[in-house]
């Protein structure tokens, strides 16, 4: 599961979805705190990931394409830390509580080169978009606008396909490889969301309360339908 969502990675291909039914949960749910939280440990998660994983780009440009999603990272977790705040949450001692699953999904998925440095931020941050967005569409709208907001920037991972595709038209030895490292993010990443939920009631009451994810098996059935999708745009299917 992304260290936190990447807003940048938000914007791969995602499977077609029925219109999201009107929101059941209130703005006032305990859970509503709870995925705030978690949103908030993964993006400054995300930013010291994506100052780390910078050093090993092979140039300037590279450097500076992480640094602009490392930067945009802190900007939503300003936005999330703003939002807790409104409701009387230390954002801190909040957020915490999600240290191990994500902290975990990072040390599990910790890339080797450069290029799977990039099939990460872009494959694996998208799957995490996917669950947060799933989620929103079943809130009252000021609720699933901060979810929303925070997951809204696009461009920047698109310099992502474009490495990915190039190096793996190259060569079939990486494609080979990144195929296999894009299957492992999946993995991690269904593990570590199924720990968060058996870990955190009050999430677990929003999801189902709001039927966003009434049948939890179908939506990690999901998950695996849109990964496919961005495999073929990165050019590894």
């Amino acid at each position: 599961m992304n260290s936190t969502p990447s807003a940048a990675s938000a914007s791969a291909p995602a499977a077609a979805s029925s219109p999201p039914a009107a929101p059941t949960v209130s703005a006032d749910h305990p859970g509503v705190v709870e995925l705030f939280a978690l949103l908030a440990y993964g993006e400054v998660a995300a930013f010291y990931r994506l100052t780390d994983e910078a050093r090993m780009a092979p140039n300037l440009r590279g450097r500076i394409n992480m640094a602009s999603m490392a930067a945009a990272e802190m900007n939503h977790y300003e936005v999330l830390r703003d939002a807790l705040e409104h409701r009387g949450v230390d954002v801190v001692p909040a957020m915490t509580r999600y240290a191990s699953a994500l902290e975990n999904y990072h040390r599990l998925t910790t890339p080797s080169t450069w290029l799977e440095a990039l099939v990460k931020t872009y494959v694996g941050d998208a799957l995490a978009a996917d669950f947060y967005l799933e989620i929103a569409d079943s809130l009252p709208g000021p609720v699933a606008d901060v979810i929303r907001s925070v997951l809204s920037e696009t461009g920047h991972s698109q310099f992502v396909v474009a490495e990915v595709r190039a190096a793996v038209t190259a060569s079939d030895r990486q494609r080979h490889r990144l195929a296999l490292w894009s299957r492992r993010l999946l993995g991690e990443a269904i593990t570590q969301a199924q720990y968060v939920l058996a870990d955190h009631d009050e999430l677990v009451d929003l999801v189902m309360s709001g039927g966003g994810l009434s049948q939890i098996t179908d939506f990690f059935d999901k998950l695996q339908q849109t990964h496919s999708a961005r495999m073929q745009e990165l050019g590894l299917a």
